[in-house]
């Protein structure tokens, strides 16, 4: 039975999940890669991560990773796709803004993009070959962290903590629109804390 001050300190947690805010992680070929990316995605407060397993081997993110993710893993809830057609389906279906991180010439600088929707989807690719053609074409944006050295791209979890970053900052402002009501606090404290 988890004390009242733990009891507490769940729903202060719960009470931050950020409403409408979705990673996809796709054919991540690292597992502790993914994990590191829970890790930030969990302390931004994002409710749930889905992965797409169309070409690397699936793995379950309860179970690898347990450091890499800082016990992030615990915290978030996770649905797997086989396609990423499948997953962007889903992902309007339920109103959300597919926007893919990509090195493309089409795709907007992260600082000028506008990441201000209700319903955001943030798609971070594979380590070495980035999202797919499907996953390009079917989302909605395509955004870039501009590079200023010779290196011209960022370790995954690390362009994931940037993007959740910029999309939690523009949100600041009006943050409370995207946080859970008491209803939803109270049932996801009570998933929480059976967890």
């Amino acid at each position: 039975m988890p004390t009242e001050k733990r009891l507490a300190r769940v729903k202060e947690v719960a009470s931050q999940r950020q409403k409408g805010l979705i990673v996809v992680l796709e054919d991540i070929h690292d597992p502790h890669n993914a994990e590191a990316v829970i890790r930030s995605a969990e302390a931004f407060g994002v409710p749930e991560v889905y992965f797409i397993f169309n070409k690397e081997e699936r793995f379950n993110p309860r179970r690898i990773g347990k450091k890499s993710s800082s016990s992030g893993n615990k915290w978030v809830e996770f649905k797997s796709f086989t396609s990423p057609i499948a997953c962007v389906k889903e992902l309007k279906k339920k109103g959300y803004t597919v926007v893919a991180t990509a090195l493309s010439p089409n795709a907007k600088e992260i600082y000028a993009a506008k990441l201000t929707g209700k319903q955001l989807a943030l798609v971070f690719g594979n380590e070495a070959m980035g999202i797919s053609e499907e996953m390009r074409n079917a989302a909605d944006m395509l955004v870039t962290i501009p590079m200023r050295g010779m290196v011209q791209s960022l370790n995954l979890s690390v362009t994931a903590g940037i993007v959740l970053y910029e999309v939690t900052r523009t949100r600041m402002k009006k943050m409370k629109q995207y946080l859970l009501n008491s209803r939803e606090v109270n049932a996801l404290t009570k998933r929480m804390h059976i967890s």
